[in-house]
Order: C-alpha cells, then structure tokens, then sequence
C-alpha cells in the first residue's frame, strides 16, 4: 500500500498544480495570469495592474511622467507594444501583455 502511495503521490501533485490558477499579488492588487481560456485580457482588470504594481508613480496620476506617457490608458500601452517589456521581466505578465497586444483594436 506504502509502495502505491509513493507511486501516486508525483501524479497527483503534478494534477494539482494543473488546476490551480496561477496569480500574482503586488501592490495590494490580484492579477490573474491564467489565459487558459479563449477570452481575451481584460484591460483594467489584468492588464492596468500590472503596470500599477511596476510602474507607480512616474506613470499613473500625478506621476512626473503621466502626462507624456500614462500607463492607466490602454491607448498608451497599445501604442508603446513590446517596447514596455524594459519594466516587466516576469514572463507570465509579458505573455498576458502580449495577449492584450495582439487583440484587435477598435475602429
């Protein structure tokens, strides 16, 4: 029974950790880095906190930067693309960006 306990254990430990969600927690805020779905990042709940946890203050309200560059704007992060990776080294959060990215923008 020992033998088959053992044998079990990397199986079902593997099935855990593919179902659970994986997140991040910066700055008092949650972000979901699940895109297992089809559905597309959503801008101010997965996109806008990543840049609120890496990016404050320079270039949210107030910051010395907002002006020229506000990061709480999805126009401002679609026109600067890729280029925002600079800030953002974690994978996870650049693939999210990259999903955001790649969505059609609005005519």
């Amino acid at each position: 029974m020992r033998g088959l306990l053992i044998l079990l254990l990397p199986t079902l430990a593997f099935a855990g950790c593919q179902m659970a969600k994986s997140q991040v927690h910066t700055a008092g805020a949650t972000i979901k880095l699940d895109s297992s779905s089809n559905k597309k990042p959503d801008f101010e709940t997965e996109i806008k906190p990543i840049f609120a946890a890496r990016c404050q203050p320079c270039h949210f309200q107030g910051g010395k930067v907002y002006d020229k560059m506000p990061f709480d704007k999805a126009e401002t992060i679609t026109r600067l693309g890729t280029k925002l990776f600079t800030r953002i080294k974690d994978e996870k959060e650049r693939r999210l960006i990259r999903e955001f990215l790649d969505q059609p923008t609005a005519p």
